[in-house]
């Protein structure tokens, strides 16, 4: 019997059950998802490719550079290139905004496939950045 005090099958039982349900499931709705800010507050793979990314814009190599796995390996038109070849490349880049799309996370035992697009905005060099979305791959 959830509420002794008053007599079994009384509204007000009921009343003060379905009042304490809805205080429960109310809780989920106060706190809205927050973006991870950094490496440490990330949760899953689409967090780490989105902290990976505003790193990126913001220049903060260091970050990258302590994060990223020594056996990291970039594929490039031209064919794969080392971790240190890919971090230089992406030092060239100036990302002015990017935006990530048609995400989808896969768990394998513990190593996490994330799949996505990307739009970039921005320059290398002196020209612009490829503006139509690329599909990326990180494991």
């Amino acid at each position: 019997m959830i509420c002794p005090w008053i007599a079994p099958k009384s509204r007000i039982c009921s009343s003060l059950l379905l009042i304490g349900l809805l205080g429960l499931t109310s809780a989920c709705t106060f706190y809205a998802n927050r973006p991870a800010r950094s490496f440490a507050d990330a949760t899953g793979g689409e967090g780490l490719e989105r902290v990976f990314w505003k790193q990126v814009a913001a220049g903060n190599w260091t970050d990258i550079d302590r994060v990223l796995a020594s056996n990291y390996v970039g594929i490039t038109p031209k064919g794969p290139i080392d971790r240190g070849a890919t971090l230089e490349q992406y030092k060239q880049w100036k990302v002015k905004d990017y935006s990530i799309g048609n995400v989808a996370t896969t768990l394998n035992g513990s190593t996490i496939v994330v799949t996505y697009t990307i739009s970039l905005s921005g320059t290398v060099g002196d020209q612009t950045l490829p503006t139509e979305p690329q599909h990326m791959m990180t494991v």
